[in-house]
Order: structure tokens, then sequence, then C-alpha cells
């Protein structure tokens, strides 16, 4: 393979600016069709982002000898089936996250993946991103010393700007999203506290949802291996005076602070405070998308596995008390 031709299945409000241009902007990649149920919306997509082929029948794309790897960019609620399919077609793919409904799915993926000849990466496309590398090289760089604890809040009203905007909420719906806002935020939250501090030793939390019908507070903890712990707290009714989204990483010589969806870090160490600014890439999957291609075309390793998706899937589950 030489270079990495895609189909996209879901090229919905996620595939607009996030993720869908950016196959057509880096090196060994291509886009060469896009598909959604609304065969109106596949053709307007296609025809705004210069793509060849547009259809509302995923078969097409999959039956299609040119097209070697598919982004799943669907809901969750079918991430298995058309990953399932890729896979059982000859395809590489990138798949969304969270990685399906239920943990239980996302073993068979793992197992399906390990059965196959093709590779599969998770869209956990956070990890790759300026701020949360710097985070990373901090750590990494002792510069706060030992690693202690780490502490997330993300309190947000019902109607919350971090939310990604769609047609009809079915983020709301857990038998399409899995399990409302937390499922849809939470994914990245968690895999980079995995990408951070390693693999966990015990996840326990709880949650309630009397509000919106699925859980709108979870409240959880987490133990590491390397017995640094963790505490996290997401609501999704509170007050516009104490919406927040923030994480702190406490360790014996300082402390790193940073949201998810601003662009600066903060390291606090000595009595001194530096802060760190970046800014985001337009398309915001970009990088990930470069190391998947990259992956892909057997060029370095894989950015985020089956199996990571996995973990993060039971961790997310054991969280919220399932």
């Amino acid at each position: 393979m030489e270079t990495v031709k895609w189909g996209i299945i879901g090229c919905g409000d996620v595939a607009e600016v996030k993720s869908g241009p950016a196959f057509q902007k880096i090196a060994g990649s291509e886009l060469l069709g896009v598909m959604r149920r609304n065969g109106k919306k596949a053709q307007d997509f296609a025809q705004r982002h210069q793509v060849p082929i547009w259809t509302d029948n995923a078969d097409e794309l999959l039956d299609n000898d040119e097209i070697n790897a598919i982004y799943v960019a669907t809901p969750p609620s079918t991430h298995l089936k058309y990953t399932m399919d890729a896979l059982t077609a000859g395809k590489n793919v990138y798949l969304e996250k969270p990685m399906a409904l239920t943990s239980e799915e996302a073993r068979e993926l793992v197992t399906a993946v390990n059965n196959s000849d093709n590779k599969l990466s998770v869209a956990h496309y956070r990890r790759k991103l300026p701020a949360f590398e710097k985070v990373k090289a901090l750590l990494d760089n002792k510069a706060i010393g030992s690693v202690l604890f780490a502490d997330i809040q993300i309190l947000q009203p019902k109607n919350s700007d971090i939310v990604a905007n769609s047609e009809e909420n079915w983020r709301l719906n857990p038998a399409i999203s899995g399990g409302g806002y937390f499922y849809d935020l939470a994914p990245h939250q968690i895999d980079l506290m995995y990408h951070y501090f390693g693999e966990f030793e015990d996840v326990s939390g709880f949650s309630t949802g009397e509000v919106i019908g699925v859980a709108d507070t979870v409240n959880g903890i987490i133990l590491f291996k390397n017995d640094i712990q963790f505490r996290g707290l997401w609501n999704f009714t509170a007050s516009e005076t104490y919406k927040k989204e923030e994480c702190v990483i406490y360790g014996t010589k300082g402390s790193i602070y940073f949201t998810f969806y601003g662009d600066n870090v903060i390291l606090n160490n000595q009595d001194r405070e530096t802060v760190f600014e970046f800014k985001n890439p337009k398309h915001i999957q970009q990088p990930m998308i470069e190391a998947v291609v990259s992956y892909f075309l057997g060029n370095e390793e894989n950015p985020c596995s089956a199996e990571e998706g996995l973990t993060i899937m039971k961790a997310m589950e054991k969280l919220s008390g399932r």
C-alpha cells in the first residue's frame, strides 16, 4: 500500500470540520468516497469537499476495490456492524469513539481485529494535540516531581457548548450513544489519563440520571498500577454559574493545570507559574489521522489500538456504576 484511500461511513457533523477535510490534506492519503443514509446530504458533502464518490449505501464503499480504508464516523450504535463489515471486506478502519455501545461489543471488535489481516485505530485524537503532548512531556520530564493524583471536573449546563451539534440529539438516547453526554465526552478524558499514567489497577464509581434520562452526573475514582490515583466528576445539569471543565495533576513538586477545550497548559512549581499556549489545528483530528495513515502504511506503531479502546470502554462502565 502506497496510499491510504479512504471511504467515510457517516459524513455528518463530526466529519464536516473536525476530521473529514484532513483526509485530503495528509501525504499518502486520499478521500475517495462518503456515505450517509440521507443521499442528498451525502451528495452535498461530496460536492462541497470535492469527494468523487457519494452514496446512501455503505456497501458501495465496502465493495469498492480502490478504497482500502474506512473511517466509521456514525453514532456508536452502528460502530460494531460497520467495523465488522469493513474488516470482512478487507479494509483498515479508523473508528470514532466511544468505539462501541458496550464493552462486550468492543471486545467483539478486538477479537475481529486480532483474527484479521487488517488494522484498526480508535479516534482518541487528543493524544496527538500539542497541548496534551506538552502535558505528557512535562510528566515524562518530572516537571512536577512524582505524580500523586489527578482530578477532573466537568460541570456543564444542559445546553453545553462543548457538545457537538447535531440535527437530532442522539447523544441523549442511550440506545444510540451508549450513555448520554458522559459517553460522548469522557472517552477523551479517561483515555488521556490512561495515556499519561498507564494501566488501571481498579476503577469504581456511580451515576444518577433523573433529570434527562441518562447519566447526567457521574462520580468515579481510578487507582493506577503505579499507585497514582484519579478522581473525576462529570455533571451535565450544572448552573451556568458553576460551569467548568478542567484537569489538575498534582505531584510532589507542583501541579499541571489544563482544560480539554482550551489552549493553555499551566505549570506550577517552586512558587513559579509557567503558561504554555497552543493553537489547535482547524481540523482537530488531523494530527491523529496523520499518525493513523503512517500506521496503515507500515511506517509507525498504532497510535491507539482496539485493545486500548476496550480498556477505556470498560473503565467508563465502571465509573458510571454499570
